[in-house]
């Protein structure tokens, strides 16, 4: 079920039907720094943030920058043809990009999986409060295209979307989160369609 509009609608969401969710928790040791990867049924996968990570109570996001180094631009990545010649390569700890909150406070978002950047979301250069509104869809962070045999055991190191469900209820059981804190937005229906390539 999915909500339109504030009701409830009987047919399931493009989230629900064609992406199965992953997390990665708690990254390089920071406190609910979770993100999610979005696997679409064809393997391509999107990197999101999650429900709990810090961004989406820490106020709104005023910038988000792809120099992750001197020497790398996650903008830079030029693409082309089927083999996505040309991509910058990652791996599950590879820096996508660092974004800075209203209060001050600064997160680095990482790849969380193994494969070949094919677009980062360049819109949140010029809207980076995206990421606070709609996570899941137009907040999206990156497109990474894993090797279909290192695919399934890229995603059996993060947790399943079911032992993600139990981590937030109890950390909501144990008075830690709340609303804000847990990512309650209004987007529960979504239309993901990075760069029209998923």
């Amino acid at each position: 079920m999915a909500v339109e509009g504030g009701k409830i609608s009987k047919y399931r969401s493009v989230l629900e039907r064609y992406y199965k969710k992953f997390y990665k928790i708690n990254i390089n040791d920071v406190p609910f720094a979770d993100q999610c990867v979005l696997q679409h049924s064809n393997k391509i996968c999107v990197v999101t943030v999650a429900p709990r990570h810090p961004i989406l109570s820490k106020g709104e996001v005023v910038k988000v920058d792809f120099q992750v180094s001197k020497k790398v631009n996650r903008l830079d990545n030029k693409v082309s043809g089927k083999g996505k010649r040309g991509a910058q390569h990652l791996l599950p700890s590879s820096p996508l990009c660092d974004v800075t909150c209203s209060t001050g406070e600064k997160y680095t978002l990482y790849s969380c999986i193994k494969g070949k950047l094919v677009e980062v979301n360049q819109f949140l250069e010029t809207n980076p409060g995206l990421l606070n509104k709609k996570p899941m869809t137009d907040g999206y962070i990156a497109v990474v295209l894993p090797k279909l045999h290192e695919v399934d055991e890229a995603l059996s190191e993060l947790m399943t979307e079911a032992d993600y469900e139990v981590l937030l209820k109890q950390y909501k059981i144990s008075g830690m989160g709340d609303d804000e804190s847990t990512g309650k937005n209004d987007e529960t229906q979504g239309t993901m369609s990075p760069g029209g390539n998923v």
